[in-house]
């Protein structure tokens, strides 16, 4: 799995890394990093539901 994030769409909002902590990081410069591009098989539900609810659907998750 790898996480991809469309950064011209993202707005920092953190509700990614709400759901997922351990791969999204959105730190005091108010922008968006992602801690692990290519995340354990074990945090493919957290990514997911951070896909979900990211307002502007700037994540994606490949196969």
């Amino acid at each position: 799995m790898r996480v991809v994030v469309d950064f011209d769409l993202c707005e920092s909002n953190a509700l990614c890394m709400d759901a997922a902590p351990e791969v999204f990081e959105v730190r005091d410069d108010d922008f968006l990093y992602v801690l692990q591009e290519n995340p354990p098989e074990e945090l493919r539900a957290k990514v997911e539901q951070a896909a979900r609810v990211c307002p502007k659907q700037a994540i994606k998750i490949e196969d």
